[in-house]
C-alpha cells in the first residue's frame, strides 16, 4: 500500500491511511511519500543554502520540523513515544548539519541534495509508524542503487535478496511493515533518489521483488477517468486499464501513473489499482499488463502546447529522399528535442515537438534541408485504446465529432492503442468535449420505444462503456 503525499499530508490524513492499512486483510507493507510539500521546501533549503542565505535555509527547515512535531504531537495527544521523539530529534538535526555544509562550502552537489531530500520520507514513516504500532524499516537497506544521484537507476537484480532478509520476515510474522518511497542507497550506503514519482516506483519495486498479491497506490483521485474532469465534466471512471493504454495516457498528459514506475509489477504479473483515500469504497481502476475488456476506446487526454514544424525537403521517394529524411532526424537527436508525432509524405514531414523546446539552433540545421514552417501554441488531442485499428467506424466518430474543430495532422500510433489529433490550444477543450460526447455516449433510456426502421452496421455502447460493432436503427 503506497501513500502519496496528499494522502499524509496532515494528521488526519495519517490517521485515515493508518485505518485503511489495519483494515486490509494481511498486514501490508506500507510504503510512504513525504508529507504534501515536504520536498519541495527540502529543494528549497538546499538551494538557500547554496547561495550563502543560511538563516533563510534554517527557517524553511524549523518550519518543516515544527509542522511534524504538529502533526505528532496530535496523533500522540498524550505526549509523544520517546522512540518517536528521538528519531524526530536526531533527524532534525541531521538536517540541520546539512544545510550548514552546503553553505560553508557553497556547493549542492546532487548528492548532498539527494541526502536533504531523503529526510522528508524518513519524518513521515516515523510518525505513521509510531501511530500504528508498525516496524520500520529504512528503505536504503532494501532499495540498492546506482550513484546517479537525483534519478538513479534500481538495481533489480539485488533487490529481491534484500527484501527478503529485511522486510520479509517481519511481513511474515503478521505485522504490518511502513518503509519509504522515493530513496535508496548504493552498494557503499551512500543515500539516494528515484526523482520524482519514485514513491510509486518503489512500491512497484518492493512488490514485484516480494511477490505480493496486489500493490494499492492510494492517492487523492477515485483512479483514472476518461478524461480531465476539469475540461470535461462528465468524465467517468475506468475500472480497468492495460500497461499499454496507461503508458499511452501518461505520455499525452494524463494524470495517470507513469509508466515506467510500475514496469516492474506488470513484469511480474501483479495488478496494480489506483485508489482514494478520501473514498476508499468508491470508484478505483486496476492497471494489469494485459487488456482484461473489449473496448475500443478508453480514454481521451491533451498535451500542449507543441509547436508544429514542418519542412518541406523537396526530396521524393528515392534513396536521396530516404537519406534526406534520416539526415533530418538526426539534428533532432543531436539538439536532444524529442518528437511526438510524425506525419511524412513524398516531400516533406510534417512533427511536434514540445512548446518549451529550444528552436533556435534547431531551425538553424534544419535550413539546410528545405523550407521550414513552424507553427507554435499547438495541442495534441488523443484516444487511446487497446484495439482502436480493429474496431470499424471509431475513425469515422472522431471526424465527425471534430467536423466544427480545424485539424492540422493526424497520427495514427505506431502500436494500435492511439488516433491523434493536432489542433489549436485554444480549440483543445472544445476538441475533447466533442470527442467524449461521440464517444461515451449516455447510454440510452431503458423505457425508450422501440421500432423497427432499416438496420445499419454502427458502434454502439454497451453498459460496461466498451463498444462494439451493432445493428442500430438509421
Amino acid at each position: 500500500m503506497k501513500f502519496g503525499g496528499s494522502s499524509v499530508a496532515d494528521a488526519d490524513r495519517m490517521r485515515e491511511a493508518a485505518a485503511l492499512a489495519a483494515q486490509s486483510p494481511r498486514a501490508p507493507l506500507v510504503v510512504l511519500s513525504a508529507t504534501g510539500g515536504t520536498t519541495d521546501a527540502l529543494f528549497e533549503a538546499g538551494r538557500r543554502a547554496e547561495r550563502g542565505d543560511l538563516p533563510a535555509a534554517l527557517e524553511l527547515h524549523r518550519s518543516l520540523m515544527a509542522r511534524h512535531l504538529g502533526i505528532a504531537r496530535d496523533l500522540f495527544p498524550d505526549g509523544l513515544p520517546a522512540s518517536l521523539d528521538q528519531a524526530l530529534a536526531e533527524l532534525g538535526g541531521e538536517l540541520d548539519l546539512r544545510l550548514r555544509g552546503v553553505a560553508m562550502l557553497g556547493e549542492l552537489s546532487p548528492r548532498s541534495m539527494d541526502a536533504i531530500a531523503s529526510i522528508g520520507e524518513r519524518l513521515s514513516t516515523r510518525i505513521l509508524a509510531a501511530h500504528l504500532g508498525a516496524a520500520w524499516v529504512d528503505a536504503r537497506t532494501v532499495l540498492r542503487t546506482d550513484d546517479g544521484f537525483g534519478s538513479a537507476r534500481p538495481r533489480q537484480e539485488e533487490i529481491p535478496a534484500l527484501a527478503g532478509r529485511h522486510l520479509a520476515p517481519l511481513l511474515g510474522a503478521g505485522r504490518t511493515v511502513v518503509t519509504q518511497g522515493y530513496i535508496g542507497a548504493t552498494a557503499g550506503g551512500v543515500t539516494t533518489t528515484l526523482g520524482r514519482g519514485g514513491s510509486d516506483f518503489s512500491a512497484a519495486l518492493f512488490g514485484a521483488a516480494l511477490g505480493a498479491s496486489d500493490i494499492q497506490i492510494w492517492t487523492d483521485v477515485e483512479g483514472v477517468l476518461t478524461c480531465d474532469p476539469r475540461v470535461v465534466p462528465g468524465a467517468r471512471p475506468i475500472a480497468q486499464l492495460s500497461f499499454k493504454e496507461a503508458s499511452e495516457l501518461a505520455a499525452f498528459g494524463a494524470k495517470v501513473l507513469h509508466p515506467a514506475t510500475i514496469q516492474p509489477a506488470m513484469a511480474a504479473g501483479i495488478p496494480v489499482t489506483v485508489r482514494s483515500t478520501r473514498r476508499p469504497r468508491g470508484h478505483f481502476t486496476t492497471i494489469t499488463a494485459e487488456a482484461r475488456t473489449h473496448r475500443s476506446v478508453t480514454a481521451l487526454a491533451q498535451r500542449g502546447p507543441v509547436t508544429v514544424l514542418t519542412i518541406n525537403t523537396g526530396a521524393g521517394l528515392d534513396q536521396d529522399g530516404f537519406q534526406a529524411k534520416a539526415g533530418l532526424f538526426q539534428v533532432f537527436s543531436r539538439h536532444h528535442i524529442s518528437i511526438d508525432l510524425i506525419a511524412t509524405t513524398g516531400g516533406s514531414v510534417s512533427l511536434t515537438v514540445d512548446g518549451a523546446a529550444p528552436l533556435e539552433g534547431l531551425l538553424r540545421d534544419l535550413a539546410g534541408f528545405g523550407n521550414v514552417g513552424v507553427a507554435r501554441g499547438r495541442a495534441i488531442v488523443a484516444v487511446v485504446g487497446e484495439r482502436l485499428k480493429r474496431t470499424p467506424g471509431i475513425s469515422g466518430h472522431c471526424f465527425g465529432a471534430l467536423e466544427a474543430i480545424n485539424v492540422e495532422l493526424i497520427s495514427m500510433g505506431a502500436n494500435e492503442t492511439n488516433l491523434s489529433f493536432v489542433v489549436r490550444q485554444e480549440d483543445a477543450g472544445a476538441a475533447l468535449r466533442a470527442l467524449h460526447a461521440a464517444l461515451f455516449p449516455n447510454p440510452p433510456a431503458k423505457s425508450a420505444p422501440r421500432t423497427k426502421p432499416a438496420a445499419r452496421l454502427a458502434l454502439a455502447p454497451m453498459a460496461s462503456g466498451s463498444w462494439v460493432r451493432a445493428a442500430s436503427s438509421s
